[in-house]
C-alpha cells in the first residue's frame, strides 16, 4: 500500500528548535522523526512513499538521498504551501487507483500499522476511510472524535474548550480508491483535510484506536517529554 506523508510544515509551535531544523526530522533519542515513519512504515510491508516539502526543504531532501529508503521516496517540493487536501489532489495519481494511507509526519507514532490496514479491511461496507485514533490527556488541543458502537465516527469536536471524551484524531488514514474518487470529483477546490473533507463523511469513517505511543510533538514540552518517554524500542 502506497503513503503519502506529508511533511512540509513549518513547526513554529517548537521554535527555536526548528529555526534551523524542520520539524519531520526533529531527533527522539537521536533518531530523525521521518526515519521512524520510514522505517515503521517499511517493516509493516508499506511504501513506495511520497513526501512534500517547502520549509528548509533542502534539509529534506537531503536526508532522503542518504537514507536507505531513497529509493522508495518521491518528494514534491512546493514553493507554496498546498494545504493538507491540495497536496493530496496534487498527488491523487499516486495512489494508482487503489486505497493508500495519508500521514501527518510531523507526530511521533509507534502504532501497530498492519493491524491499521487489517482494520481497513474489515471496515463496515458504508466506510469508505479509516482513521487512526488515540487516548489524548490535552483534549482541548486535539481534535476530539465521537464513535457509534461500532467504531464509526459520529461526530468532531475539533480543538474545543470541553470536548466529551479524550479520543483524538491522530491524522493518519487510510483512504479507499472509492474516497480518492469522491475527492477529486467532489472536493476539488478544497485546502484543508481535517477540516473540509472530514465533516461531510461522518457516518462514513471507520476507526482503530492504537494503544501504543502517539504523541503530537508540536511544542517543546512534549518534544521533551516525547523524548523521555521513548523507551520503546524503535527497531
Amino acid at each position: 500500500m502506497r503513503a503519502i506523508l506529508l511533511a512540509a510544515g513549518c513547526g513554529t509551535r517548537l521554535r527555536p528548535l526548528t529555526n534551523t531544523i524542520p520539524k519531520c526530522l526533529v531527533p527522539i533519542k537521536g533518531k530523525p522523526l521521518l526515519e521512524i515513519w520510514l522505517d515503521r512504515l517499511t517493516k509493516a510491508g508499506i511504501g513506495p512513499f511520497l513526501i512534500n516539502t517547502h520549509y528548509l526543504s533542502e534539509q529534506v531532501e537531503a536526508f532522503i538521498k542518504s537514507s536507505p529508503y531513497r529509493d522508495q521516496v518521491t518528494h514534491v517540493y512546493e514553493p507554496e504551501l498546498m494545504g493538507t487536501a491540495g497536496t493530496l489532489l496534487n498527488n491523487i495519481d499516486f495512489f494508482q487507483g487503489k486505497d493508500g494511507l495519508l500521514i501527518h509526519a510531523d507526530n511521533y507514532c509507534l502504532a501497530d500499522f498492519s493491524a491499521f490496514m487489517k482494520t481497513h479491511e474489515q471496515r463496515p461496507s458504508e466506510c469508505v476511510m479509516t482513521m487512526m485514533t488515540f487516548q489524548t490527556d490535552t483534549p482541548s488541543t486535539c481534535g476530539i472524535v465521537e464513535l457509534d458502537e461500532r467504531g464509526v465516527v459520529v461526530g468532531f469536536h475539533e480543538k474545543v474548550a470541553n470536548p466529551p471524551g479524550n479520543l483524538a484524531n491522530g491524522a493518519v488514514y487510510i483512504l479507499s480508491a472509492e474516497l480518492l474518487k469522491m475527492v477529486y470529483s467532489d472536493f476539488i477546490s478544497i485546502k484543508d483535510f481535517s477540516t473540509e473533507v472530514l465533516p461531510e463523511l461522518v457516518g462514513m469513517i471507520y476507526t482503530y484506536e492504537t494503544s501504543d505511543c502517539f504523541m503530537d510533538i508540536g511544542t517543546p514540552e512534549s518534544y521533551e517529554r516525547a523524548n523521555e518517554n521513548s523507551n520503546s524500542d524503535l527497531n
